[in-house]
């Protein structure tokens, strides 16, 4: 998928958290937004990485940081940030969720077990 084409505007996020997480009852430390599709998965500081998952199985290189005051996109195939345009909103988990979250899954010692 060419980059270009990666990234469509008007798809908003598909979920307020790591969906892969929340159907493994597992825990994220920040968000990645998928800008083709939408997906919400866990960064690689994340115990179980689910965004770059999503790259591996899909092929959808672009993703956007989902947390509150980073615009930041990646694109995987470059492997380096990359320009994009505004998204549709939210264009962040909420601010409440805070991080690590959900905060009753996030174990007492996270911080060993973060890549």
């Amino acid at each position: 998928m060419h980059a270009n084409s990666a990234i469509d505007p008007s798809v908003p996020p598909a979920s307020e958290g790591c969906s892969a997480c929340e159907s493994d009852g597992g825990w994220w430390l920040h968000l990645r937004r998928c800008t083709t599709c939408g997906s919400i998965g866990c960064c690689d500081s994340s115990p179980a990485q689910h965004a770059t998952a999503h790259f591996t199985e899909t092929g959808h290189p672009i993703v956007r940081s989902f947390e509150p005051g980073e615009s930041w996109f990646w694109n995987y195939e470059s492997d380096a940030y990359t320009e994009g345009p505004d998204l549709a909103p939210p264009v962040a988990r909420p601010d409440g969720q805070g991080s690590p979250a959900p905060r009753d899954r996030v174990p007492a010692d996270w911080r060993n077990l973060l890549h």
